[in-house]
């Protein structure tokens, strides 16, 4: 039973974050130390957190920070990361995971932060949240690492459906260009579509398709089209957001995380090698430092679902509290800027892209 004053205490002005608390594989005190950093740095954040009370009672207690600005939604279940999303459809309402979306759904939070079972958190979202108009299939975008003047790159779709059709793809760009506007403040951010090259004539006809509907409905939307992009292209400077499907964007984004941590585990292997390479880490600690602060996939942990009538922010399931606190900071500027209204209007004026935006070609 939750105390009266926590309940007062929480509804207190500022942003509210429902978090689903058992989700992830660290457990809650993970996710619990996530929501103490966040308040340290941003002392307008409250929380909804759902999970077991007797399990989270006492990791919050041990946390100061968190004092009077929380609420415990009992949650009897949790969602397993090998349960299947059908099967937490149907038997789904008392985890942890279906009370922290129902939170956003009843206005009582602004976003929805979950480290749990990424397909069963897509198919909840769907669920109680619904598709926004126009929307046929939603996207998770991520924030990538780049040489960008904004130091990132929107990777999507990274997994929330395998399959695309080129309408799809268009919605993706729609949507990718209005998250680029609103959280990176990009007037007229750079569209590129993923391929196996960036001539016209590469690709299959899907995708050759969906590069004339993204190109013929540039100028409406307000984004520059620069056209086919490589997997080398995702951390240029070239390019701002990255459109592919869920299967290539998942696999990349995979790649990408695996890849960074064999060289920072050979950089550290390297720089205790020897006493001279010791003495060389030690006088290069700073930009090490800086480099790995840089690099680290923990501080841009966080895909958004887009395409909903919600805020939801997928965690990392393997995130620490750092990771988690990137999280939720992502989630709390989301809600700050009214992002998801933003994109449903959006995606609402853009939705008769699939009739306007035909492939233009030089004979007709």
């Amino acid at each position: 039973m939750t105390t009266p004053e926590i309940q007062t205490n929480a509804s207190e002005p500022g942003i509210v974050i429902s978090v689903d608390a058992m989700g992830g594989d660290r457990g809650p005190a993970a996710v619990v130390a996530g929501m103490a950093l966040s308040v340290v740095k941003n002392p307008d954040i409250r929380f909804i957190v759902h999970g077991d009370e007797a399990v989270l009672t006492p990791l919050i207690a041990k946390r100061r920070e968190l004092s009077g600005r929380f609420i415990i939604r009992h949650a009897p279940d949790s969602v397993s990361m090998e349960e299947k999303p059908s099967h937490v459809m149907r038997h789904g309402k008392d985890t942890s995971m279906w009370g922290a979306i129902d939170s956003v759904r009843e206005g009582e939070a602004q976003a929805a932060v979950s480290c749990g079972n990424t397909g069963a958190l897509m198919a909840v979202s769907m669920i109680r949240l619904r598709k926004a108009p126009g929307v046929s299939r939603p996207a998770i975008a991520v924030l990538f690492p780049s040489r960008s003047p904004s130091g990132f790159n929107i990777l999507l779709d990274v997994g929330a459906d395998v399959r695309a059709d080129p309408s799809d793809l268009l919605q993706y760009a729609l949507m990718g260009a209005s998250y680029a506007r609103n959280s990176q403040n990009m007037a007229r951010p750079r569209i590129g579509l993923l391929n196996v090259g960036t001539e016209d004539t590469k690709g299959r006809a899907e995708i050759k398709e969906a590069h004339d509907l993204i190109a013929a409905a540039a100028d409406k939307n307000n984004y520059d089209y620069i056209g086919f992009v490589e997997g080398s292209d995702i951390p240029s400077d070239r390019v701002d957001v990255i459109v592919t499907d869920g299967f290539t964007g998942n696999v990349a984004l995979k790649t990408a995380e695996g890849t960074a941590r064999f060289f920072s585990s050979l950089l550290r292997a390297q720089f205790k090698s020897t006493i001279f390479a010791r003495l060389g880490a030690l006088l290069s600690y700073r930009a090490l430092q800086k480099l790995n602060k840089r690099t680290d996939p923990r501080r841009v942990n966080g895909g958004v679902f887009l395409g909903l009538n919600g805020t939801v922010v997928k965690s990392h399931g393997a995130a620490d509290a750092t990771g988690v606190s990137a999280a939720i900071k992502l989630a709390f500027h989301l809600a700050e800027l009214h992002f998801t209204e933003k994109l449903v209007a959006r995606v609402a004026s853009g939705s008769t892209a699939r009739e306007d935006a035909k492939p233009v070609h030089p004979n007709e």
